[in-house]
């Protein structure tokens, strides 16, 4: 199965070139970010050993393209501080990296918009790997059109089943008789992708996912689509659409209490129904028995609260204090079985 781990490795240097980098598949980090003024770049709250410099080695990280922006904000500031840690992360898919990275014992980490399936529960056995889950953030599972389609602002969760369903609507009329007899076309994720995994969980049920449509694991890629067509929809992470709210527009969801928008606030208060949703890194234990690894994933766990760079630089909602101490004292856990 070809993946996008083979797209090229990009050098990054500022977190503000993470809306440009939203869909490239691979991103190599390797102690190359600047800081300036005081050596601090701000972003690490109270998450670091202060520019440490005694780790060293590579992690190599596999799976979401809606955690790839958050993991990647994270590992750029780990990286200023710990100049000898390099690390790679690739936008595979949640199911992706599991599959075809994680639990073949390829990765250290493999992110995930939803929880692990069982069927990669038995893989992951089957080649003794052992991991831990741990919260990431919350994200608003967004439905995006054109910015020109002054015609539609919401749709139901019937209207958007209608849309995506294995025999769906042709035309947008079919879904509501005021809408345009134009062409839909449909912009989405990939079935390696746990985005495509929750959409049918949430919204689909029994219906099945259409395939007549522009399947990606590139979630800028959907983005790029749907902002080229009047008449296209796509889906996708909110953080997507948080880096292009000039290019796209996002619908409100009516789940039947009225048309709820996506965002931040919608998403952490659950009023944006059915699709919020938690995000998820798995950290192999074999992986944590390396410092360098573990020093970053307890970097990581710390950074879930970081309101600055979880919501302000990518776009999702941050963890509350008391779920990152739940899952501090997880990973610890899995830390101390890792190293003894």
């Amino acid at each position: 199965m070809a993946s996008s781990h083979d797209a090229d490795t990009t050098e990054i240097t500022r977190r503000k070139s993470l809306a440009a980098l939203a869909g490239v598949g691979a991103l190599g980090l390797a102690g190359c970010t600047q800081s300036s003024g005081d050596g601090s770049d701000g972003g690490s709250g109270d998450g670091s050993d202060g520019g440490d410099d005694t780790l060293s080695g590579s992690i190599n990280i596999a799976g979401s393209s809606t955690v790839f922006p958050l993991m990647s904000a994270i590992a750029e500031d780990f990286a200023a501080e710990h100049d000898q840690v390099s690390v790679d992360i690739s936008s595979t898919g949640s199911g992706g990296g599991f599959s075809n990275y994680f639990c073949v014992g390829d990765t250290d980490f493999n992110n995930a918009s939803r929880e692990i399936q069982p069927a990669e529960e038995e893989l992951c056995a089957e080649n003794g790997v052992e991991y831990v889950e741990l919260i990431a953030a919350t994200d608003a599972l967004t439905v995006v059109v054109n910015p020109e389609a002054d015609w539609i602002d919401s749709l139901t969760v019937e209207e958007l089943a209608q849309i995506w369903e294995e025999d769906p609507a042709q035309t947008w009329d079919e879904v509501r008789d005021e809408f345009p007899n134009e062409e839909i076309e449909r912009f989405g994720a990939a079935d390696t992708s746990g985005t495509y995994d929750y959409f049918i969980e949430t919204i689909l049920e029994e219906r099945g996912h259409t395939g007549d449509y522009q399947a990606t694991e590139q979630d800028n890629s959907i983005a790029q689509g749907v902002s080229g067509s009047e008449y296209a929809i796509g889906y996708f992470g909110f953080a997507y659409y948080f880096q292009n709210p000039d290019q796209l527009k996002a619908l409100g969801i009516d789940s039947g209490e009225g048309p709820v928008e996506p965002s931040l606030e919608t998403a952490a208060s659950g009023e944006y129904s059915p699709l919020s949703r938690s995000l998820y890194t798995y950290p192999s234990i074999e992986s944590l028995g390396k410092e360098h690894v573990a020093e970053f994933a307890r970097y990581f766990v710390e950074q879930t609260t970081n309101e600055e760079l979880v919501a302000g630089d990518v776009g999702y909602v941050p963890a509350t204090e008391e779920t990152q101490e739940e899952q501090m004292e997880i990973l610890e856990d899995a830390i101390e079985q890792a190293q003894g």
